[in-house]
């Protein structure tokens, strides 16, 4: 008799957690949000330097020079890109390159004059 008392509540009990959220971020009595959508960052390329299956590009942001590292791509020096920063990774050494960049970024979308 008491097995058959106790399989209620514990059905009732699986329902209530397994209706709660299981990331916190998506928790609307934790008082955090889901993560904001990046924003496209926008650069002029200055110059390119092809190590497949990547290309790392130097490009101007304002009055700094960032390097970006990104699947081959047709860019010119000139072009206005717009990427996501996906990874920042400092000293970086390029065994194809043989060259040490102070910081490299590497984007998985790189969008060429407003095109894909």
């Amino acid at each position: 008799m008491k097995t058959f008392l106790l399989l209620p509540v514990l059905a009732f009990s699986a329902s209530v957690f397994a209706a709660s959220p299981t990331t916190p971020a998506s928790n609307p009595h934790t008082g955090m949000s889901a993560p904001e959508a990046r924003q496209m960052q926008q650069a002029t390329v200055l110059n390119t330097l092809s190590a497949p299956p990547y290309l790392y590009i130097e490009a101007a942001q304002g009055k700094k020079t960032v390097w970006l590292a990104a699947a081959s791509v047709a860019v010119k020096k000139g072009d206005v890109v717009q990427f996501d920063q996906d990874m920042v990774m400092s000293n970086f050494y390029s065994k194809t390159l043989k060259r040490t960049f102070p910081s490299v970024i590497f984007v998985s979308r790189l969008t060429v004059g407003g095109k894909k």
